[in-house]
Parts: C-alpha cells; structure tokens; sequence
C-alpha cells in the first residue's frame, strides 16, 4: 500500500508552483473542503470603490455600522469583554457593597476619607449596578447573541445537508491510503458504506466514491457553549433585580413571620416587589449546639442545628424541621439559612419598690469563637426612681459561657459551651436617647445622657453575676437579676430566582466547552475505480477540522476493517530479468523508481499516517 504524506500547505505549494490551472483551481476547492468543517463567521473583505485601490474601503455610515458589528460579534471581543467583566468583579469582591452591609460601607468611609469619594465616584461602593459594570455586561450579551445565531444557521444547515464529494487528487490530503484488490469498485463501495454507518459516520455514495462525515457534536457543543453563557447572564441578572435578603434573630421560644416588618435588616433588587413574600412562618424550639470538648480542637462544633416548627401558607399544618449550615429549610421557594448563634441572658429588673420593671431575654453579640459576648440591656418604660419619676436604666454587658475564674487571666470565655455562665453588669440611668427618632444600635449603650450609679467607693457601680444572684441599685433605686440563659440563633432569609437556571447554565457549560474541546469533526472519502489493467484500486482519505494525530490512527483502522472485504490483491509474477543497461555516471538519480515497482502493502501491516514535509 502506497502513501502520499504531503500537508495542506505542502499540496498548495505545488499546485501553485507548477501545474496546470485547472489543477491549482481543484486544489483551491479541496482547501475549502476543509474550510468548510466550520461554522465560524467568515470575515468579509471591505468593499472598494472604483478607482480609489484595492486598500481603501468605501466605509459609509452602513459600513461603518456592519463593522462594528463584525467586531462586537468576533471571538475576539468577546474574550476582552469576558475577562474585563471578571475585572470589574474584583473591587467587588474587595470593597464593601451598599447592597450587602450598608454597615460596613459607612465604617470604610470613616476610616477612608481620602478615598471614599474617589470610590464614590467611580461607583465602586455598588459595582455590580454600576453604569460602566452594566455596559460591559450588555456588550457582552450582545455578542454572545451576534455571534450564536448565525453559526446556529450553518449548523443546522449542516446538518440536514450531506457531505460534501470527494476531491479529486485524495493523495493531497493529511491522511491517504490506497491498495489493490480484486472486489469489483461497487463491492468495495457498499462495504465502505457498512463500516463507515457501523463507526457512526454519516456517508452515501456520490460518484465513484463514498463521502462520510462525523463529529457534529464538536460545533454542538460549541453552541451549547455560548448558549449557557447567555442562560447564566441572565440567570444572574434576574438574581439580582429580583431577589430579596433579610436577617432575623431568634431567641429560643420567639418566632417569625415573614413579612416586612418582622425583619431586622432587609434588602432587596430594584425591580423586586414586596408583595411576592413567601407567607410562612417558623418558631425556634430549641438550639443545639455541640462542642470538641479536648484535644487540639477543642471548642469546634460537633452539632450546631436549629430545631423548629414552621408553617407553610397562612393557615397550614404546623410541620418540623431542623436547619443546619448549608442546610436551609425551604418553603414555597423561599431559603432560610442559619448563619450565627449566641446567648440571651435572662434578667429581671425590678423599681425600689419591688415590682418587676422587664423581665427579658436579651440577645447579647459574640466577639470570638468561644462566644464571648457583649451588648446592652435597655429598661425604657415603667421604671421609677427613688423620688417616683419615670426614668429608664441601661446597663453594659459582658457574658462569658465559660469563665476561667477569678486571678486566671482577662474575662474572656474558655470553651463556647454554658459550663460555667458569668454576667457582668454596669448600670446607667437617665435617656437612652430612643426617643430622638434616630436609629440605634441594640448592642450598643448611648451614655452620653445617662449617669453612673455609684458603689460605696464613689465608682462605677457594676459585678460580676452568676445565674440566681442580683445587682441591688444604690439608695433603693431597685435592683437587676440574673435568671438564667436562652440561647439564640440568627437566620437568613433569601429569595434568589434564577439560582437553579445559573446552576444548569454551568453543567451546560461545562459539557460543552468539554465536547468542543475532545471532539474532533472530520470527514472520509473511500473512492474505488477500476484500472488499466482491470484490477480495482481504492483509495481513503481523512481530513480534520484540526490536526490530530488520531485521524490517521482512525483511517487505518477503517482500513484494515474495509480490507476483510476488499483484500489486497495477489502480487502478479515478476518479469524475467533483463540485462543490466550500462549506467552513465553523470545521469541524476530517480528516488521514485523504486516505489513505483514495489509491491502494494496490506493496510493492517501498515496503517495511514499522518502528513509529513
């Protein structure tokens, strides 16, 4: 079996170098064959006018518009846009976000006052709705839509049409084989046709050859590509103007309904609606909370779940549940996530009288990983002093789970667990400062209206207060106990449409760029035609979209599977042997003349290769 080994450019080469025009014109239609395996856009040449040279374009304002168009919708552009997009996320992810915590956003610009307004300006405290951000995300949709429709076109075009006939010198071609065999050429093509269909190719006979193609799924996958591109683009657009997050802290035994008004911190997309809540609400029974009591990870949680009893609708049975972190609890599509936990103390205060002022469970906010704690407790009606005029009380708070003791070190808990409960108090009374239609922060005491209750000494009257003991107020003033302790649990409440359409944007994605990448479209031609001298000679032929060694691999295995029913033809008998020619010394060697006589190889013995210069 003889094989031509030249490459593409190789083949031009030659054709262009020496031969007739009718050949250089089918070796310019065998280029195309190859050109056409892809459903790229084809870039188009400006149009000139008369007598201004080739290089001049005639740009008006439709050309003007058609090129940047060409240019929006190129591969090129949209990889810039794709990776400037990816760009403008990084502040994003660095800079505090209005729409995350307006929190810290206003604790930035405290502490940056040279900076915040430059950030300001540049939109930078809310990227992801910023105009530049926003442009970047248009233009690329845009091209992701310029550039999917029409290769959808040719796709399907291509796929309801047939391939194309073989070219006319298959020795040209990246992989080539040929033989000799005796089968009659309709034999050989009827067979080519049962191996090809049985390795899933799509052929039919066109002339005296047969033209198979495969690998459609490559350009398939391609479009599926860019397709969950777009789907994701969207997804994540909906996400954010639609979505709506809140926070609510629960104490044990308390509830929460979802409605505005029940929430603690509330966000939401500027096209979100109010009125599409979820009705549902949930009560916190119990939280369990579980700790690495020894080793190098003590205090780590072993059991950390909110246990509660929800209610799906306004009037629905009441059903159980756990939440647990990464494990939200879904009601009518709406996710509600445990995020944090902590103590509540429970404290009684009482006037000089006896009578109970408040009696609360009150919320205190964690400032380490053993759940140290602090916070305020806040008395705002109901309380008077010794003289009977209303007033209110705060006091300072400091809760640890576990105190070390007295002598060992700062108060600061030893293990997140409740093994050994302290409560230090310091006490105010005056104005809270509530009334003054300002928002405040519940943690936080605003003393700058209050005074100090004094101990004996003349300072700050404050103690240290296990579970059962009391903090007596001066001069009869009433008095604050430490009742025991509530645990507490805080809950993100989110409503996010689109997450399950970006999450199938991705696999899709995923899949794709996977089949774009390891599947190759190529084409086969089997051509057989009988010779001068009545024996019939088959050739095959490969062409791939790109260059892969495993083409040859495949046309020598379809060969040596083609050859069970066209086999090699016998070699014919050697001629007898003529008298040696004298050999002039001066006459230039002819390197072919030893394969022109040699004799044909089985294609099993040796199988197609690849192209060689």
């Amino acid at each position: 079996m003889s094989k031509a080994n030249s490459t593409d450019t190789g083949a031009r080469t030659d054709a262009t170098g020496g031969g007739t025009a009718a050949e250089r014109e089918q070796e310019r239609v065998d280029h195309a064959a190859g050109e056409r395996l892809s459903t790229a856009p084809r870039e188009e040449r400006p149009e000139t006018e008369p007598g201004t040279g080739a290089g001049v374009p005639a740009m008006g304002l439709v050309g003007w518009i058609r090129w940047f168009w060409r240019q929006l919708t190129s591969m090129r552009v949209a990889l810039i846009l794709l990776f400037l997009l990816s760009l403008g996320a990084i502040p994003g992810s660095l800079i505090p976000q209005t729409s995350v915590d307006d929190l810290k956003v206003q604790n930035f610009k405290d502490q940056h006052t040279t900076l915040s307004p430059i950030y300001e300006k540049f939109q930078l405290f809310d990227v992801y709705s910023s105009v530049w951000f926003s442009a970047i995300y248009i233009l690329l949709f845009v091209s992701l839509i310029g550039c999917i429709v029409p290769r959808t076109g040719q796709f399907v075009s291509q796929l309801r049409s047939r391939p194309p006939g073989a070219p006319k010198r298959l020795n040209r071609l990246p992989a080539y084989t040929t033989w000799r065999t005796e089968a009659e050429p309709e034999q050989v093509r009827e067979a080519a046709l049962g191996v090809l269909g049985r390795r899933r190719f799509r052929a039919h006979t066109v002339g005296d050859a047969v033209a198979a193609e495969k690998g459609y799924l490559r350009e398939a996958g391609n479009l599926v590509f860019h397709i969950a591109l777009i789907v994701m683009l969207v997804a994540f657009a909906a996400g954010q103007l639609f979505k709506s997050e809140g926070g609510k802290l629960v104490v044990e035994g308390d509830g929460f309904a979802n409605t505005l008004t029940q929430y603690d911190d509330f966000r939401s997309g500027s096209l979100y609606d109010s009125d599409t809540l979820a009705p549902f609400s949930f009560v916190l029974d119990k939280f369990v909370g579980t700790y690495e009591e020894s080793g190098p990870q003590r205090g780590t949680p072993r059991t950390f779940e909110a246990r509660v009893t929800y209610t799906e609708g306004t009037e629905g049975p009441e059903r159980k549940g756990v939440i647990r972190v990464n494990e939200p609890l879904v009601v009518d599509g709406t996710k509600v996530y445990l995020i944090a936990h902590g103590y509540a103390p429970v404290v009684t205060v009482r006037d000089g009288t006896g009578k109970v002022v408040s009696r609360n469970s009150v919320p205190l906010l964690p400032i380490d990983n053993n759940i140290t704690s602090t916070g305020a407790i806040k008395v705002m009606d109901g309380y008077r002093d010794k003289n009977g005029d209303k007033t209110q009380l705060g006091f300072k708070a400091f809760f640890v789970p576990t105190f070390a003791g007295h002598g060992k070190g700062q108060m600061f808990s030893q293990f997140p667990g409740a093994e050994f409960p302290v409560l230090a108090l310091s006490a105010y009374s005056g104005s809270l400062g509530v009334d003054s239609g300002l928002p405040q922060n519940v943690y936080q005491l605003d003393t700058s209206k209050m005074k100090e209750f004094k101990n004996a000494d003349g300072e700050l009257l404050k103690k240290m207060m296990r579970p059962g003991e009391k903090l007596d107020l001066p001069d009869g003033g009433g008095s604050i106990t430490f009742d025991g302790i509530e645990e507490w649990a805080s809950f993100q409440i989110s409503q996010q449409p689109g997450s399950g359409w970006a999450l199938g944007g991705a696999v899709a994605a995923i899949a794709g760029l996977a089949a774009s990448l390891f599947i190759q479209r190529r084409r086969v031609w089997v051509r057989a035609v009988r010779g001068p001298d009545g024996v019939t000679v088959v050739e095959m032929a490969g062409l791939g979209r790109s260059e892969s060694a495993k083409l040859p691999e495949e046309l020598g295995d379809l060969a040596a599977a083609l050859v069970t029913t066209a086999p090699v033809a016998p070699e014919k008998p050697e001629a007898p042997e003529k008298p040696e020619a004298p050999q002039n010394p001066d006459a230039p060697e002819n390197p072919d003349a030893n394969e022109a006589g040699s004799r044909p190889v089985h294609p099993a013995e040796a199988p197609a290769e690849g192209a060689e210069k």
